[in-house]
This record gives structure tokens, sequence and C-alpha cells, in this order.
């Protein structure tokens, strides 16, 4: 339907109004990206408040009362509309986003964005010293603005409700509870199967592997995989992320460990997934709030789709691993096939989420979950956190952390974000990436012998096609049933874990 001769300046204010506001963001995500690779450690002062600056002024220009009147000029033109259409649904996304966002002041989003930056440079420091007594007060204060967060949409069940909406729209407490306990409830009995067994041999992955061949094959292995180096690079930081300025500029980071060939070569494809999803979104959807993921738990599915699904399988692996033979001779010459990937899949109780393998990884993500929820309801103080997450490690891991630096203070979420709606997105994803997986090959079978092939366009042209170029115009839930035909369910994921690692370990 066309716009009608009165729609049409306001519907053009609006997407102006937006494009400018996408351009602060971008700005502002681009000095993020430069603080976690290349900023010195003296600009991280300065680099809090310009990143505050940039952040005051999208918000007040977002907030601004002039936006909430077009937003309503337009509510009878986006009635007449079908409901997915492009148009209705950016006046649609864009209203949800303003009522959001008014109702947080601007100066507290500049109080919060700096004292962010500021955390995650005396986190760096902690992490590598093992020193969490130096960002305490830093993580004390972050609990304190992230309750404040919350307090602004009043009416919720429990505290932690609007922040994992912010993330993940539509979830809260209730129903991740009981979906983890689900979860849980399948996934431990699997573990201790697996774990009473003999432990698989993973020596040939802990060798000396130099660097820069290490990230050589990475950028040869994500480029096979369908990652537009025209349009994205790779760099190295303390903790992997994604990044994007724009869908012709998405980039990703990386961390190497010269003793451990896994670790720059899964968290690359991991973030390459991310990647993949930004650049296949809609370009003319650019500089609109709907040129986004749908949200972080359907982003964390397609990260781990390729990292796991497509890049821990036996037939990737067919493919990639002469290829992989021949930059590290030396080191995996004589190892078979079989026996790299059971080193690539192998289960164990551990200390560190990244390093986690898929059956045990949704456990440590339910610990920092129920931690999470534990700050932010009082029971637990920040004092008392490196303790408590211990000890919910061996409780439900049956293992310790020789230090902080591989315990409290491993992951850089609390101290570069809030606390509450951090995690949930991880198990989230595990969840929907196998749905999205087992709905993509029932429709094109084909895609598992053309990954043995080498060949990932069916699956990469399949995602795009059904996920990736509709940026956020779908909610979750919405595009979980669009195409899968049913809702989220831990179903797929089950049979996922017991098929693969049934055979692995002989089940």
């Amino acid at each position: 339907m066309q716009t009608t001769e009165k729609t049409q300046p306001k519907l053009l204010n609006l997407k102006k109004r937006l494009s400018e506001i996408n351009d602060l963001e971008a700005a502002a995500s681009l000095l993020y990206w430069d603080q976690a690779t290349y900023m010195p450690p003296g600009g991280a002062a300065a680099r809090g408040r310009q990143l505050a600056t940039l952040q005051k002024i999208a918000h007040s220009k977002f907030t601004d009362p002039a936006m909430g009147e077009l937003l309503e000029g337009l509510r009878p033109y986006e009635e007449t509309l079908p409901y997915f259409s492009d148009e209705a649904s950016l006046i649609r996304c864009t209203r949800k986003n303003y009522h959001r966002a008014v109702q947080v002041p601007a100066e507290f989003m500049g109080e919060f964005s700096e004292h962010r930056t500021e955390t995650y440079s005396v986190w760096v420091k902690a992490r590598a010293t093992n020193d969490f007594a130096a960002v305490r007060p830093y993580l004390e204060k972050t609990l304190d603005l992230s309750r404040e967060m919350a307090y602004f949409f009043p009416g919720y069940e429990h505290i932690a409700d609007p922040l994992i909406d912010f993330a993940d729209y539509g979830m809260k407490v209730s129903i991740l509870r009981t979906l983890f306990s689900q979860l849980r409830e399948e996934l431990v009995p699997i573990v201790e199967a697996i774990t009473t067994q003999s432990s698989t041999d993973d020596n040939c992955l802990h060798q000396r592997y130099p660097e820069e061949q290490q990230l050589d094959l990475t950028l040869k292995v994500m480029k096979q995989m369908g990652y537009d180096f025209e349009r994205g690079r790779q760099d190295q930081t303390h903790h992997p992320f994604m990044i994007n300025f724009s869908t012709g500029d998405v980039r990703i980071t990386t961390r190497v460990d010269q003793d451990d060939l896994s670790q720059a070569l899964f968290s690359s494809i991991h973030e390459m997934g991310h990647g993949l999803y930004e650049q296949g979104i809609r370009r003319d959807l650019e500089g609109t709030p709907l040129a986004c993921g749908t949200s972080s738990g359907v982003h964390e599915s397609q990260s781990r789709l390729w990292e796991n699904i497509v890049g821990r399988s036996w037939g990737f692996w067919k493919f990639f691993y002469p290829q992989v033979q021949s930059y590290f001779p030396s080191q995996l010459g004589n190892v078979s096939l079989d026996a790299f990937y059971q080193a690539i899949n192998k289960v164990q109780r551990s200390v560190i989420r990244m390093d986690a393998d898929e059956v045990t990884y949704n456990l440590h993500v339910m610990i920092r979950f129920d931690l999470e929820l534990m700050m932010l309801e009082g029971r637990l103080q920040v004092r008392d956190l490196p303790e408590a997450w211990n000890e919910r490690y061996r409780e439900d891991l049956g293992v310790v952390p020789q230090n902080d630096s591989d315990g409290v203070l491993q992951d850089v979420h609390w101290y570069t974000g809030q606390i509450g709606g951090m995690f949930q997105c991880y198990t989230l994803g595990n969840l929907m990436s196998a749905q999205f997986f087992e709905a993509a090959v029932t429709e094109q079978p084909e895609i598992i012998p053309k990954i043995e092939q080498g060949n990932f366009s069916t699956l990469h042209n399949w995602l795009k096609d059904n996920i990736y170029q509709h940026g956020c115009k779908y909610t979750a839930a919405e595009l979980i049933k669009s195409v899968t035909g049913t809702a989220l369910r831990i179903d797929p994921f089950i049979r996922y874990i017991q098929q693969k690692y049934g055979q692995l370990y002989m089940l």
C-alpha cells in the first residue's frame, strides 16, 4: 500500500531521525571496538567520557517528544498495512524501543556508559593479575545501576525481567527457570554417563601452534564458510566479540592461545556466525532499528549453529582436516581424522564456559543465570561472589576454579554491561540452533553432504532467506514459529546431543 500525501513527510522524517541516531550509535560502537582491540590503556578515562557523550546524545535524540509525536501520527497509517510489511514493522519496532527508552533518563544512560567503560579497563588488568578485589567496587556499582535500570520499568514479576526483556524480548525469569529446569533434567544424566568413562585423549590440540599460522587458518576457514572479508575483518582481543557499524562493515575478534589450537579456531567460527547474520540483513533496512538481529538468543543461535553443529561435525572435518594437517604437519600429521574429531568434541567437567563442550555448556550458563538473580534479589553480595561461584561449580560440575581469573573474572559480561539479562541468550541460542538446523535439513537434506564437500552455500542461503534478511522485523517467538512451525522447545537440541554424543561415547 502506498503512503498518502499526508503520511509521506512523517515517514521520511522518522527515517531521517533514525538514520542520524544510527550514525551516532555506530560511532560509539567504533570507539568500543577500538577500546577492545588497539587502544592504549592510557586512553580509558577519555574513552569512557567519549562513549558516554555519544550515548547521551543518541538517547536524547531518540527520546525527543517529537519522535513520540511522529510515531503516534503514523499509527493510523500503520494499521492499514500488512503486519509484517517493512513500514509497519519499522513503526512497530521503533515504537517499542521508544516506549522503553523514554523511561530511562539520558543522564543515567551516560553515567552507566561511562562506568562500563571504566569497569572494562579495570577488569582487563584484574583478570590478568587474578585480582578480584580491584574490580569488586566497580562491580558493586554495576549491580546498583542494574537494579536502578530495572526500577525504571515497574510492574515486573522479578527484578531481572526487564533486563532480560532488553536482550530477549518476551522472555522472563519464570519462563527461563522452567526451560532451564527441563534442560538440566535431560543433560545431567548424559554428563554423568559420559564423564564416568575413560577420558578422551585431546593432547593433539595442546601442542605448540604458532599464532600467525593459527590466524591464517581461521581466515581461510571463515572465507570458505561464507564470511565476506570485503565487508568484515578479524582482530584480536581479550574476550572475542562481533560488532557491526553497518551491513557493509561487520567485524569480528578472536583470541589466540599458542598451546591450544581450538581457542582461536572455534572462537573465530563462533563470532563469524554472528557476522554472517549481520552481513545477511537486507541492505535497504540500513540505518533503521530493523537492521539488527532479532534478539540475543536468535543471534547466539547462529554463532552456536556455525561453531558447533557445523564446525564440530564430522562432515566439516572430513573436508577441512587435510588442510589443517598441511598447516601443522609436525603436530597433526600422524593424528587421524577420527582422533581429531573425538578431541574437539571431548566432554569433560571444566571451569571455563567458553571452552566447554556442547553437553556441559548449558550448565555453565545456568550457574551464571542463578548467580545474577541472587545478586539482583539481594541474596548474594558482590563480596561473596567468588565463594558462591566456586561452590556452585563444585556442586554442579564437580570442579573448582584454581583462581578467580578462571572463575568469577573469566567472563567479560558483568564488567562491560549490566548484571541481569546477560547470560540466558547462550542457552536459548543453543536450543534455537538445533531447532533451526533441523528445519533446514528437513527442507533441504543436501545440506549435510554438501558440508562434507566444503560447500556451505546451501545452508548459508537457507539461513539468509529464512532468518538473516529480515533483521528484527519478527520477534524471536514469531521467527521461530515461522521458520520451524512450532514454538521454542528443547527436543531438537536433546535429539542432537543424544545422537552425536551417543555415537561418540557409545551410550
